[in-house]
């Protein structure tokens, strides 16, 4: 392990990485969960790639240990490091229009794999454009609440940190963004 790239910033981030993903297992409204804006938030500002997937799958799997799995697991990890892609590419240029366009485009795509997942390996819909169009137009309250709680807890994961650099300026600091 290079102890070099565990910096105050990093440090800080992953914290709030394992608090959001410990806000999963606290009773919520369906959907309306940290996830998607943990692995936004853990793409932009953890500098390192390995760390920018690590820390935010990680803390994901380990909640699902106490949430269980389910056969579309592969969808939703799926979706999640397309998330922390879209981060990654906020690295060192985090900016609102940002951080709502990603949260946007995250919730779409997470929305578009996973309920993709459910209609192609459930039992549920059949396996006709009409069964896939059923999928997805079922699902779209699920949409709204994820759209919203991506949109709320990014706000509050990238404000806040926001904030805490504006206190702390070593947070600013960043680990040199490498593969």
């Amino acid at each position: 392990m290079n102890w070099k790239a565990i910096t105050p910033k990093v440090l800080v981030v992953t914290l709030i990485i394992v608090f959001a993903a410990l806000m999963r297992l606290i009773p919520h409204y369906p959907n309306f969960t940290p996830i998607a804006a943990i692995a936004l938030f853990g793409g932009a500002h953890l500098g390192k790639r390995w760390l920018a997937f690590a820390v935010p799958i990680t803390a994901l799997f380990v909640s699902d240990l106490f949430l269980g799995f389910h056969n579309t697991m592969i969808a939703v990890y799926l979706g999640f490091v397309l998330i922390v892609l879209l981060g990654t590419r906020m690295h060192n240029n985090v900016k609102v229009p940002y951080v709502i366009g990603g949260s946007l485009l995250g919730s779409l795509s997470f929305y578009l794999i996973t309920n993709f997942a459910v209609w192609a390996f459930t039992p549920y819909y059949p396996l006709t454009w009409q069964g896939l169009m059923t999928s997805y137009t079922m699902a779209i309250p699920f949409f709204h609440a994820g759209l919203l709680g991506d949109l709320f807890y990014n706000s509050i994961l990238f404000g806040g940190f926001y904030f805490l650099q504006q206190r702390y300026p070593a947070l600013k600091l960043s680990a040199v963004k490498t593969n």
